[in-house]
């Protein structure tokens, strides 16, 4: 039978969970460059990252023996998640064919951004002044990472990763919404499922022979993803969301560390420049969030 008591709270613990989450995801967004690199498909690097990433939901799933979490009484509105969340998954990805770890990262740092503006024009919510301060500084740190006048990145990645930054928000919204009524698991387990049949029916057209190092290369790709998304959860249960999220930002740190270590790129001051003004803003939002009481659960898009 399903445990629905909540647990005691443990702040350390909560901060150590979002830090393991931290760490896979930057991993995993090293491992989908290394696939592009080594000619992967992004249907293949998609259907892998569930695929792999399915053994730990289930396990979470038969852990915590709620048996029941694949029974819904909306499926409608998991369709329309699961069709937001791939296609942000497939943005994500593709952005990373194009773009540096950190300069990556660091766009994907405006979700919350978009977040707020979404909560305003969907939910209704009341976006005070000083959030849609917070939001203005938060875009100009994102020009400043993007050098529109003449900066070394490509346009279209560029382009990319702000339309994935947009979908992660997309789906933060459509999260709270689905939160209402469905618990984590059957939301993350709906998701991967509807996933894995979409990418899955491109395989036969995309899917190749690949090299035992390929072959661990996706398995690390999935198993990051899917161990990253169980302690992103599991995170929210020992600590408020105010205490947690800000470590989010410790992946921009692995993002520059695997850059440099794998492929020797070293961002410039205008990355770091704009990763510390959107970073100043997430925080201020965060804050503002808490304060108005309305804090929320990142998105687990990926």
């Amino acid at each position: 039978m399903h445990d629905s008591r909540r647990p005691q709270q443990n702040r350390l613990l909560g901060i150590g969970l979002r830090l393991g989450a931290t760490t896979c995801f930057g991993f995993m967004a090293a491992m989908i460059k290394l696939g592009y690199e080594a000619g992967v498909s992004t249907p293949e690097l998609v259907f892998y990252r569930f695929a792999f990433g399915l053994p730990p939901l289930l396990a979470w799933i038969a852990w915590s023996g709620n048996f029941g979490a694949w029974r819904t009484r909306r499926p409608l509105a998991h369709v329309v998640r699961g069709a937001l969340g791939l296609t942000t998954m497939v943005l994500a990805f593709t952005a990373l064919s194009y773009l540096p770890l950190a300069e990556a990262t660091t766009i994907g740092f405006a979700a919350p951004l978009f977040a707020v503006i979404l909560s305003a024009l969907v939910l209704k919510e009341d976006v005070g002044r000083h959030r849609w301060s917070a939001v203005a500084v938060g875009f100009l740190g994102v020009l400043i990472v993007m050098q529109p006048q003449g900066g070394g990145l490509p346009a279209i990645g560029l382009a990319i990763a702000g339309l994935s930054a947009f979908g992660v928000a997309s789906v933060t919204i459509t999260i709270r919404q689905i939160g209402r009524t469905e618990s984590t698991q059957t939301t993350v387990l709906w998701f991967t499922g509807l996933s894995m049949l979409a990418v899955g029916a491109l395989m036969p057209f995309f899917a190749e022979a690949h090299t035992l190092k390929v072959w661990a290369i996706l398995l690390a790709l999935g198993s990051f993803g899917g161990i990253a998304q169980l302690l992103l959860t599991a995170a929210l249960r020992f600590a408020p969301v105010p205490v947690i999220v800000p470590f989010d930002y410790v992946q921009l740190l692995w993002a520059v560390l695997l850059g440099w270590i794998i492929w020797e790129t070293r961002p410039p001051a205008s990355t770091w420049i704009g990763a510390a003004v959107i970073i100043s803003s997430g925080l201020y939002t965060l804050y503002r969030e808490h304060k108005l009481g309305r804090e929320k659960p990142r998105a687990e898009a990926l």
